[in-house]
């Protein structure tokens, strides 16, 4: 069985993410949204109050950070 996590989101007033969980150390917190948003879109579900979450299976985002570090 392959569990389903959510990634938080919080974003700033000028909409710049200023905290993403599972975010890898190398990536910003925009780039590591703008990889799942590219990756996973309609994973993502607006939140109010300038949150959202990403619903994904723990396989789907050690993939998604594996490409992040692997040179394309």
């Amino acid at each position: 069985m392959n569990p389903q996590i959510i990634i938080h989101v919080r974003f700033a007033p000028n909409g710049r993410v200023i905290q993403i969980s599972e975010r890898p150390a190398r990536l910003t917190p925009d780039q590591w949204f703008d990889v799942l948003k590219a990756r996973a879109g309609s994973a993502y579900r607006p939140l109010s109050r300038g949150r959202g979450v990403f619903r994904l299976t723990r396989a789907a985002v050690d993939t998604f950070k594996q490409e992040t570090v692997t040179p394309a």
